[in-house]
């Protein structure tokens, strides 16, 4: 099986490019929100917990399945240990299956990524973005907190690429990814 983390900042696009990825290859894609939206919407509110159990029950299930494999976005905060040791937990659920895994580093500058929160393709997917200027704001606070673009040499991981996607579009990374790892 194959796993390709996509990894970025808020609104770089991440969602998007594994939406074009899966187009092209057998992966399945599996974006962060699709565990974010329904527990806002039963809950009323954000639940961590909640949404974490969710997501270990799909990968779970998925690691021990037949499929060709996944593509899992999500923002990582390189200067959160916390971030590290999630995708240290999602590594370990699918290693006993053989799982290969391949990282893909996001990257554009805020002022891209603040018009791209606005995109239509990212409100029809994540309704928890709709309100405008909360989402707005979120970013740019977590802009201030966060550190969402790593260092030179700082990605450890072996099968690792960074597409600086400012002026490329969804489908051209996708098919940079795609050529990269041979999926």
């Amino acid at each position: 099986m194959k796993f390709v983390f996509i990894l970025g900042d808020a609104a770089v696009g991440k969602m998007t490019v594994g939406q074009e990825l899966m187009k092209i290859t057998d992966l399945r894609l599996f974006h962060n929100h699709m565990t974010i939206e329904p527990v806002i919407e039963i809950f009323g509110r954000y639940d961590g917990k909640t949404i974490f159990e969710l997501r270990d029950v799909i990968f779970k299930n998925f690691a021990s399945s037949e499929n060709y494999g996944m593509i899992f976005t999500m923002m990582v905060a390189f200067n959160m240990p916390s971030d590290w040791e999630y995708l240290a937990h999602i590594r370990e659920i699918f290693e006993p299956y053989g799982t290969q895994f391949y990282y893909v580093e996001l990257i554009a500058p805020q002022e891209v990524r603040l018009e791209r929160n606005v995109s239509e393709n990212r409100l029809k997917n994540k309704a928890s973005k709709r309100n405008l200027e909360f989402s707005r704001e979120r970013l740019l606070h977590d802009d201030e907190k966060y550190r969402c673009v790593s260092y030179e040499g700082e990605i450890p991981f072996e099968n690792y690429i960074r597409i600086e996607n400012t002026d490329i579009e969804p489908s051209a990374a996708a098919r940079m990814i795609k050529e990269a790892f041979d999926l």
